[in-house]
């Protein structure tokens, strides 16, 4: 149980050091290309999904990939956004989030099983 516990852990703090990269070369790229405002979120979506994906792909071994895919991925949805909440000083929540913790668990449980069926780990 503490292995579980231990994988999921390392994988949500992966999947937010992969967040917080991807936001950081993001907000360069937007202030270097004057980016549309319309095309931060869907970028941001698809980084929250490399981001789970990264994690898990990472850090998520042995047995029971899709339990542990799907809490790694609904627990980096809800920490990433308390931290760019709380670093914008808006925590308010709509009903997209829902949406939002959907996404992270699929994207979540289909790293999971994969991670846990690839065979080299060299």
């Amino acid at each position: 149980m503490r292995v579980h516990i231990f994988q999921i852990a390392k994988a949500v703090l992966g999947a937010i050091l992969i967040s917080l990269a991807f936001v950081l070369i993001f907000t360069v790229i937007i202030q270097i290309f004057s980016v549309p405002a319309s095309a931060v979120k869907p970028v941001n979506q698809v980084f929250k999904v490399l981001s789970i994906a990264g994690g898990g792909l990472l850090f998520i071994r042995g047995e029971k990939g899709l339990v542990k895919g799907i809490i790694h991925g609904v627990l980096s949805v809800v920490l990433t956004f308390l931290l760019f909440g709380a670093i914008a000083g808006n925590l308010s929540c709509d009903w997209k989030f829902i949406i939002e913790l959907l996404i992270g668990a699929v994207a979540g449980g289909l790293t999971g099983v994969l991670a846990v069926n690839i065979k080299s780990r060299t």
